[in-house]
């Protein structure tokens, strides 16, 4: 089986910002890997407001699109990810994405 591109996408819990920070740097280590192994189409999180720099209102959830070998390593992934292991997440749905644009 060839790899799929699969869309994670983690919805925090209330008032996450101070969670989210004690554990970023794993998070984005373990982000920087699939950079790293090519297999990252982009990453990030939703602001809590409308703005880039949300400040203190923090994030509402998290986006990933990365290259997995199944759905089944994809969760995998995921659920190892240390927001989850913080609580940073309340929801975690992992699901194949096809990129059609650009």
């Amino acid at each position: 089986m060839s790899s799929v591109w699969y869309a994670i996408i983690s919805e925090d819990v209330e008032d996450s910002l101070e969670r989210r920070k004690s554990v970023r740097p794993s998070h984005l280590e373990r982000v920087q890997a699939l950079v790293d192994d090519g297999r990252l189409l982009l990453a990030g999180p939703h602001p809590a407001v409308d703005s880039i720099e949300p400040g203190s209102a923090g994030f509402t959830g998290s986006l990933i699109i990365a290259e997995f070998e199944s759905l089944e390593d994809a969760e995998a992934w995921a659920a190892a990810d240390p927001y989850v292991g913080a609580g940073v997440y309340s929801k975690v749905t992992v699901k194949p994405f096809k990129q059609v644009l650009p």
